[in-house]
């Protein structure tokens, strides 16, 4: 394998590994709220509506934080990917340059 290719399997399995953790993190969010659904849900006055903040407040804060680790996996590639990188390392290299060359002067 050429280390080319090396590079691209290696990256290859880097994000498949992302996406598997996604998957495994709304896998437990699905089930872990699930359950405390029914739990509260069993857990209910009679009359006592459903619809309330605290019934849901987990599923909704950890949704937050499960959105966030599905906009790290599948964005990155689109806002932050590897071109997004090359043009900063070289900005930030010639920024470097520049206050170098100041202050030789």
């Amino acid at each position: 394998m050429t280390p080319d290719e090396q590079y691209a399997y290696d990256a290859a399995v880097k994000r498949v590994k992302k996406i598997k953790g996604f998957y495994s993190h709304l896998l437990v969010y699905v089930i872990v709220n699930l359950l405390l659904i029914v739990t509260q849900v069993q857990g209910l006055d009679e009359g006592e509506s459903l619809w309330q903040f605290r019934v849901f407040s987990t599923a909704f804060f950890w949704g937050i934080g499960l959105v966030a680790h599905g906009l790290s996996v599948f964005i990155p590639e689109y806002f932050l990917g590897k071109e997004w990188e090359n043009r900063k390392i070289k900005a930030f290299m010639e920024e470097e340059q520049r206050q170098q060359g100041k202050s030789q002067s």
